[in-house]
């Protein structure tokens, strides 16, 4: 039992021995590895303070070099300052000299001029007895007064006043005539300009054509009774000639012209042609006709926007389409001047509606159911007032050729417009021969005048061009010279519209360079 417990002991001390010999081992390589690492630690201390030092090392030098570079940016900024502050002292150096020396120089003006103002007084005195002693042997040599005088210098300086006043009215009244006449062919112009009007032209006669001349026979019937028969109808005289595949309707109705074409060419189509039945044909062509003419009087007002026409006068406007005035289609001239009128009007601030109402119907007098022995103005103006046209239209009517007093502003508006209408070029036709006897009476009539060398009709007869010597009529004598050929032609030719005459003065020197 002691040996057992002895050897637990033994057992019980010797692991206590063989710990305590583990513990100090482990705390001698504890010891070690802690001065291990403590020197490590040093070293990485030592190492960290270097780099801290060579950092704050270079921050200390970009601080400085920094705040050299500032310091070297204030100094230039501050030399920059003095230079300018030396710059305006001189500049306020030399001002101050201009000052002192304009301050010298007005000290020595004003001094010049207070002599001058007293050597002025001096003289003004001396002036004023001079004055009036002139005037006291003025008012002794003339016998006058002062007073006496002033009053007939007044009234002469009054007369002089009056005469300029007088030239300067009539200078006032040249120019508003020029400004006028200007102003007007700007409207006449732009009114032209505005309006473009196809011209148709209607002759005596139409043509109708046919197909063969095997018509022709059948058109005259057996001894002519066809051909009796529709000219009793139509009131047509009907030409058939030898002219191949055509028959000429001849008279001076157009409307009656075309009721004996449309008739023609029905019975043609038909093949039936007796005198029964051409009555017939002929018939119901003219209800076609009068059905056409109210159409087109209707369509007509529609297109110029006048309303309210009696159907009577729509009848006429609408049979103006088969009538002709001097070659030129009178519906087309009526529209024309219609749309002229409306335009004109509108220029002048008046009303383009009744404008445009008496442009149409100022020509309602050349279409008349009956023929009374009326001019076609004052027919027309009858016409407007049987079927209730308003007064100023029924002036504009009448008055338009002058035979009653324009009493309204639209009755000269019309006549512009109508004399713009047919005097155009291409509105109306002349016959040939007396056209060019009146181009050969206008150059013949300018010849006739000394001086004139060359003369020249142009623009359809509307210019007479008129060329003279240079050494023969002096540029006083041209300008009385196309006033005297103007007065002649005037008096003396006839033609529409105006002649505008344009004396030619010039000297030529030719040589040639060989």
């Amino acid at each position: 039992m002691t040996t057992l417990v002895l050897a637990i002991v033994v057992g019980v001390v010797a692991a206590a021995v063989a710990a305590i010999a583990t513990v100090m081992v482990q705390k001698s390589s504890a010891r070690s590895q802690a001065k291990t690492i403590i020197e490590e630690a040093q070293k990485d201390a030592e190492m960290l303070k270097q780099e801290k030092l060579l950092k704050a090392r270079e921050e200390e030098l970009q601080i400085k070099a920094d705040a050299e570079k500032a310091a070297n940016q204030r100094m230039s900024k501050v030399q920059q300052m003095e230079a300018k502050l030396k710059q305006r002292e001189l500049q306020l150096n030399q001002q101050q000299g201009d000052i002192a020396r304009k301050r010298n120089e007005n000290e020595t003006v004003k001094a010049n001029l207070d002599a001058q103002a007293s050597v002025l007084e001096s003289q003004k005195a001396e002036l004023d007895r001079l004055t009036k002693t002139a005037q006291d042997t003025l008012e002794h040599i003339s016998g006058l007064s002062a007073e006496e005088a002033k009053e007939k210098l007044i009234e002469s300086l009054r007369d002089e006043a009056k005469t300029a006043a007088a030239s300067y009215i009539n200078d006032i009244m040249d120019e508003a005539k020029l400004t006028a006449n200007k102003e007007a062919k700007r409207i006449v112009v732009q009114s032209i300009q505005r309006v473009a009007t196809e011209t148709a032209i209607e002759n005596s006669v139409t043509v109708f054509h046919i197909d063969s001349d095997e018509i022709k026979g059948r058109i005259i019937g057996r001894e002519g009774r066809n051909i009796r028969a529709l000219e009793a109808a139509t009131g047509i005289e009907i030409i058939v000639d030898d002219t191949p595949e055509a028959i000429v309707l001849s008279g001076f109705d157009p409307v009656r012209r075309e009721i004996a074409r449309l008739a023609l060419h029905q019975l043609v189509a038909d093949g039936r042609i007796h005198p029964a039945r051409i009555e017939e044909v002929v018939a119901k062509v003219r209800k076609q006709i009068e059905e056409e003419i109210v159409e087109t009087g209707k369509r007509t007002a529609i297109d110029l926007g006048i309303h309210g026409l009696h159907p009577d006068l729509i009848r006429m406007v609408g049979k103006m389409k088969y009538r002709s005035s001097y070659g030129q289609n009178l519906l087309q001239h009526s529209r024309e001047t219609a749309n002229l009128c409306a335009i004109m009007a509108s220029e002048l601030g008046l009303n383009p509606k009744k404008a445009r109402r008496a442009g149409l119907l100022h020509d309602i007098g050349k279409v008349p159911d009956e023929e009374p022995e009326l001019p076609h103005a004052l027919l027309g103006m009858k016409l407007a007032e049987k079927y209730k046209e308003k007064p100023e239209i029924c002036n504009a009517i009448g008055a338009h050729h002058d035979e009653v007093e324009q009493t309204t502003l639209l009755a000269p508006i019309v006549q512009v417009c109508d004399a713009i209408s047919g005097a155009r070029p291409g509105a109306r036709r002349e016959i040939v021969e007396a056209y060019i006897k009146r181009l050969n009476d206008l150059e013949q009539l300018a010849m006739s005048y000394p001086g004139v060398i060359k003369t020249y009709a142009i623009q359809a007869g509307r210019e007479l061009r008129v060329i003279v010597g240079a050494d023969k009529i002096d540029d006083v004598e041209t300008e009385k010279l196309s006033a005297e050929i103007a007065k002649r032609i005037q008096d003396e030719m006839t033609y529409p519209g105006q002649v505008k005459i344009t004396v030619i003065r010039e000297t030529r020197s030719v040589s040639f360079a060989k």
